[in-house]
């Protein structure tokens, strides 16, 4: 149970740490479109995201599948600024492709990448026995995302009703898509740095 418990700190804590910025700033973009009432569609989302980086992050810890680590750090700026383009493109997601609904399979995918990069940082720590590890590691990792996005959900309240006091705008409409273009201009303009820097090339 303690080795367990070892692991499961150590997911939450490579979440929530200041230095793994890139996949909080992924989950800021992922949650930056929803409101409370949306939870069910970020849920979803949400959730491929997990399935997604739970796949490659088994596979690669278990050298099933071996990741050039160059690679994988670039890639996962890249992801990001996909969201945030994504974000800033589909204004009205009910005339998108299915009503929006492939937006959960854009996070799954994403979720290989980012799972990848959780496996570059994990690699180290296995022994012989990985399921523990593994199981240990994920669960804090999902700890640490609830943590992330709650705190983004009531911030992202916050922004819309000063948006709403400031600009008198109607509640829900015109706030939430300023909130959606600025903080998806901060992520993009972020994570375009780090992809500068991380190019492989």
């Amino acid at each position: 149970m303690s080795e367990l418990l070892a692991f499961i700190d150590l997911g939450f804590h490579h979440i929530v740490n200041p230095e793994a910025a890139d996949h909080i700033l992924f989950l800021l973009a992922l949650a930056a479109i929803y409101r409370p009432q949306d939870w069910r569609s970020a849920l979803w989302v949400v959730t491929a995201f997990t399935v997604g980086h739970s796949i490659t992050l088994a596979l690669a810890v278990t050298n099933t599948l071996a990741l050039p680590t160059a690679w994988i750090e670039f890639l996962i700026p890249v992801t990001i600024v996909a969201t945030g383009i994504e974000n800033l493109v589909v204004r009205n997601r009910s005339r998108t492709l299915r009503g929006g609904h492939y937006r959960p399979v854009l996070s799954g995918v994403f979720g290989l990448v980012h799972g990848a990069g959780f496996a570059n940082y994990l690699h180290s720590l296995f022994m012989a026995q990985v399921a523990v590890p593994l199981f240990g590691f994920n669960v804090g990792i999902e700890l640490g995302q609830i943590l992330v996005l709650s705190v983004a959900a009531v911030l992202f309240v916050a922004i819309d009703r000063g948006i709403e006091r400031l600009g008198r705008l109607e509640r829900g409409g015109r706030a939430l898509r300023w909130r959606v273009v600025g903080v998806s201009v901060c992520v993009i303009g972020i994570a375009t740095r780090w992809a500068a820097e991380r190019a492989p090339w």
